[in-house]
């Protein structure tokens, strides 16, 4: 298997240029010459080379002008719900609630002048969740008056702000919150970032075409249709997809386990795994390490990497101790099932040992139960563990955090 990209051999300057591009791309996929000029440079000089790896290989589109360059990503599994956005300031992973929320802000400042307020934007979520009848029904409204909805919309607005879709001129989020929405805050809209932030393969206005003529009148057809890929069904095809869907996981994804793959995908893998490691090595840098079970991308200067482990907080440490107790466990039971209430009164049991070197309130009565909850959603991001109803059942990749770092069928494939 060959690409038409194999036939350029840039010098090592460049090809470090290409990988630099590429990189800044997968860490922020909307790159504005104003907040990040060098990285947006450096993409720019590199267009070319960069939609033609995009599209062969993540089947990813690569949009740039002038101003900004903006990447739109399609994440592996579509329904995957393990690595939502986190507010950067308190640390809190979004809800679907507040999802809405960003989707229905986004929908306001569509209809706005150039400059909006806080005020302004709770004011059109409000009348949009109430003049929506599907929204109704899935209990979808907005309160100004209510402390933790309007805490939801600040962790919205804030998301905004730190995409650069929004710029602050006056006020203050937090006083907002507290002093029950009456004080405001002035915001500026980039209505370039507003134009670009919709990740979609088909435009709304054309959904709601199709919708008129009663075609997926529904509001989950009609999201379908918005990410749905429009790709001719041809044989060329169905192999980009498998491609594409191996690589969107290869670089998005902690580990790519082999039990996830359909008969079609393993076949594939199989047969051009040689040839596409090295294409995601020689584009990112990243270094494949390949188990009995499955494919990790490690990334070793470690800015690919959102979520790490160990990490040198409270959650991370309990992250670590828990992991490195599934691998024992595992040890003795090729595939345990553990119960939450078993995974809290060792995380009480951790607390007795070493609470008094994390932060106060994990000494707090009853603290086990969020912190257990906080570690195990960090390790089901990290595609450590399952949880299956009120049990959590540890995966192959645990065997890395064991003691002897080895476990049975994990061993290195070479």
């Amino acid at each position: 298997m060959t690409s038409a990209l194999e036939t350029l051999t840039p010098n090592p300057e460049v090809e470090a240029e290409r990988r630099r591009a590429l990189r800044a791309l997968l860490c922020r996929p909307l790159l504005t010459a104003a907040e990040t000029p060098e990285d947006y440079i450096v993409v720019r000089r590199h267009t070319e080379w960069l939609k033609q790896w995009l599209t062969e290989f993540p089947a990813w589109s690569l949009h740039i002008d002038r101003d900004l360059a903006r990447l739109r990503k399609i994440p592996p599994d579509l329904l995957d719900e393990t690595r939502p956005a986190i507010d950067r300031t308190s640390g809190i992973c979004f809800s679907k609630r507040r999802y809405a929320l960003l989707c229905l802000a986004l929908a306001g400042l569509e209809q706005s002048d150039r400059q909006t307020t806080l005020a302004e934007i709770a004011h059109a979520i409000m009348e949009l969740a109430a003049s929506d009848p599907d929204l109704q029904a899935a209990g979808m409204s907005f309160d100004i008056g209510n402390y933790d909805q309007r805490r939801d919309l600040v962790h919205a607005v804030r998301f905004l702000i730190d995409m650069g879709l929004l710029r602050r001129l006056d006020g203050d989020e937090g006083q907002f919150l507290n002093r029950n929405g009456s004080s405001d805050v002035l915001y500026e809209i980039d209505r370039r970032i507003l134009a670009a932030i919709l990740n979609v393969s088909r435009s709304a206005s054309s959904v709601e075409m199709a919708a008129e003529t009663n075609i997926g009148d529904s509001l989950p057809e009609r999201v379908a249709r918005l990410i749905d890929d429009p790709m001719t069904p041809t044989e060329d095809a169905s192999f980009q997809r498998i491609r594409a869907r191996l690589v969107r996981a290869l670089l998005d994804d902690p580990i790519l386990y082999f039990h996830d793959l359909n008969d079609e995908e393993r076949v594939y893998l199989d047969k051009h795994r040689g040839y596409l490691l090295r294409q995601i090595h020689e584009a990112t840098g990243l270094i494949a390490e390949i188990r009995r079970e499955g494919i990790a991308m490690v990334d070793d200067d470690g800015d690919l990497t959102d979520l790490k482990l160990p990490e040198n907080t409270t959650e991370g440490n309990l992250s670590l101790f828990l992991v490195q107790w599934f691998a024992q466990i595992s040890k003795t039971n090729s595939r345990p099932a553990i119960p939450v209430s078993a995974v809290e009164e060792h995380v009480r049991s951790l607390i007795q040992v070493h609470g008094s070197q994390w932060r106060k309130e994990v000494r707090e009565a009853g603290a086990e139960a969020w912190l257990t909850q906080d570690a195990l959603s960090r390790l089901r991001s990290l595609r450590l563990i399952q949880i299956a109803g009120n049990e959590v059942v540890p995966l192959a990749a645990c065997g890395r955090y064991a003691p002897n770092n080895s476990l049975n069928g994990s061993d290195n494939e070479e």
